[in-house]
């Protein structure tokens, strides 16, 4: 009879331990393992960049908070770590007096913005969606380019759909921002 040998435990990492490794690629931690993100298109870049600037120009000229980009690096949970990577996030003052330092963020943003790469899977969405409601976000946009829109999430059930002909609006620390849904797609 021959004896089973297990697969040696696997040595789960923490969000201090990916940081420290310094830059290995995109990639999230999800309960204490490494998982490889793609790198992004150029549409999916543009987007990012664009939405990003222009909530940065309304944040700043109102002195609110702090606009985050490049798949900065949000604690879902601890122990095991799952560190989530967002396209943009906004964090007004209220929640963090200062501009965030080094490492991932610990306070929840009041609003996380994804945009949907050809690669990306609904169901995954849904698992960002929740675990973002969870931590605190108030407001999910998820940026959709294959069907040019922008689907804003109160809740993980509660979701606007907004197209092209449509403008996004800015809620509560957020109000009298705008943001155009065409300008996204245009040339």
């Amino acid at each position: 009879m021959r004896e089973m040998i297990a697969d040696p435990p696997v040595k789960l990492i923490t969000g201090e331990e990916l940081l420290a490794m310094g830059d290995i690629g995109r990639c999230e931690l999800i309960d204490g393992r490494i998982v490889p993100m793609s790198p992004t298109g150029g549409e999916h870049a543009y987007i990012e960049f664009y939405v990003g600037a222009e909530l940065n120009n309304f944040v700043r000229s109102k002195k609110l908070g702090w606009v985050l980009g490049g798949e900065v690096g949000i604690y879902i949970r601890r122990q095991p770590d799952r560190v989530r990577g967002a396209d943009v996030a906004f964090i007004s003052k209220n929640r963090s007096p200062r501009r965030p330092a080094k490492g991932f963020l610990e306070v929840a943003p009041e609003l996380v913005i994804e945009i949907m790469s050809p690669d990306d899977r609904w169901q995954e969405v849904q698992q960002k969606l929740e675990e973002y409601f969870q931590i605190g976000v108030q407001w999910v946009w998820i940026v959709e380019p294959e069907n040019k829109a922008i689907f804003v999430y109160r809740s993980r059930t509660e979701a606007r759909k907004y197209g092209e002909n449509d403008v996004v609006q800015g809620e509560g620390t957020l109000e009298g921002f705008a943001l155009k849904v065409a300008n996204l797609f245009s040339e």
